[in-house]
């Protein structure tokens, strides 16, 4: 570069340029060459090296190189090749200069920073998008240690630009942090939290990305579609979204239904009030039409029966008979305590179909045939507001 000088300042002379007019005429061709070269590697980065690097990370059979070396990755990173041909010729080129020359350097060591972090946040990206369909736990404690390095370069870069604006060493501004602990503490004590809370919730197995769960506190019902170090986002199933704090999760009780997912069945449990006066023993007539629609054998009815006991007996069978009820799981209709409501029986019962549309019209196909049956084994529904002494 100093040839280059020499040579522009002997081709000026010999142009009849001299003195201050030699010096200044100098100097601006030798900005613009340097802005050139500057430019000129840029473009040599962007056109040959980017294509070729991206050509050769498809051509292998790992996944990481072309998440970690990606187009956006490697653009960042082209852009501080300039700025490093600008800091190794600024001395050149501005020798007569030297406050310039100095507040020069500065910013474009801030530069270089700004986009090393910028080229480190990509990689960091690129590295969290590996095998982001997962919900293992292994996956959540990387997106989590993902999260904190964001946090920790990003905390370094701010160290190394104060570092170099006030021409101190950054080893010395780390020293210092000591005495400023207590703020940082205040600064990041949400992050500080929000971090145990997520290895608490992924260690444990609580929660991953997917699953359906239930706050009753923040009224949230509906499927996890992010999670980070200082929020858990819930899509609720009329599409509006609750943000809440991992250590709302960690701290308070919630329900995740990802073990009904897994499971052989999706549980029913729901309950008929009866009439209590309609609760009697089997006579003759009501025997013969139990017999004649086929609800029980003349040998059960041999001995006294009550209707209720028959009817629970018939739907506990008609449960069990029906295909899309898990007779593996456990299935019961019992009688629990009577209410000033009526007597009230439950259906307990496992449905193989977990999907929601599908649970709700088979649960439904089963509980209004229990209801119109009642009326055959001679009970009655309770019905809150209606007379009694009328049929």
């Amino acid at each position: 570069m100093e040839t280059i000088k020499t040579l522009v300042e002997q081709w000026l002379h010999a142009s009849g340029a001299t003195g201050s007019l030699l010096q200044i005429a100098t100097h601006a061709i030798m900005v613009a060459l340097a802005a050139l070269v500057a430019i000129l590697s840029d473009w040599l980065c962007i056109r040959i090296a980017v294509p070729l690097t991206v050509r050769l990370t498809r051509h292998t059979n790992a996944i990481w190189d072309d998440l970690i070396f990606s187009e956006k990755v490697l653009r960042s990173a082209c852009h501080i090749v300039p700025a490093i041909v600008i800091w190794w010729l600024l001395p050149l080129v501005f020798s007569g200069f030297p406050t310039c020359q100095e507040v020069l350097a500065r910013l474009t060591a801030i530069y270089i920073t700004v986009m090393a972090l910028r080229t480190t946040q990509c990689m960091i990206d690129g590295v969290a998008r590996m095998d982001s369909d997962r919900r293992s736990s292994a996956q959540q404690y990387f997106h989590t240690f993902c999260a904190v390095m964001r946090i920790v370069i990003y905390l370094m870069a701010a160290i190394v630009i104060v570092a170099i604006i006030i021409d101190k060493s950054p080893m010395t501004l780390i020293a210092g942090l000591g005495a400023t602990s207590a703020i940082l503490m205040l600064v990041f004590k949400d992050t500080i939290e929000g971090l145990v809370a997520g290895i608490r919730l992924t260690s444990n197995d609580m929660m991953h990305i997917g699953d359906w769960i239930t706050v009753p506190s923040a009224n949230a019902n509906g499927t996890v579609i992010g999670m980070s170090l200082t929020t858990v986002k819930i899509r609720n199933f009329d599409n509006t979204i609750v943000t809440i704090s991992p250590k709302v999760l960690v701290d308070e009780a919630f329900c995740n239904w990802k073990g009904m997912e897994q499971s052989d069945g999706r549980r029913v449990a729901r309950r008929l009030l009866f009439d209590q006066h309609t609760i009697s023993i089997v006579d003759k007539g009501l025997a013969q039409r139990l017999i004649a629609k086929g609800y029980a054998t003349a040998e059960v009815l041999a001995q006294p029966c009550i209707n209720m006991h028959l009817y629970r007996k018939y739907m506990e069978h008609f449960v069990a008979s029906r295909k899309e009820v898990n007779s593996n799981m456990t299935f019961m209709v019992r009688q629990m305590e009577p209410t000033p409501y009526g007597m009230p029986v439950e259906f307990y019962f496992f449905l193989r179909d977990k999907e929601w549309r599908s649970y709700e019209h088979q649960m439904a196909d089963i509980m209004e045939w229990a209801l119109v049956i009642a009326a055959d084994f001679g009970l009655k529904i309770y019905q809150m507001g209606i007379d009694k002494t009328q049929d």
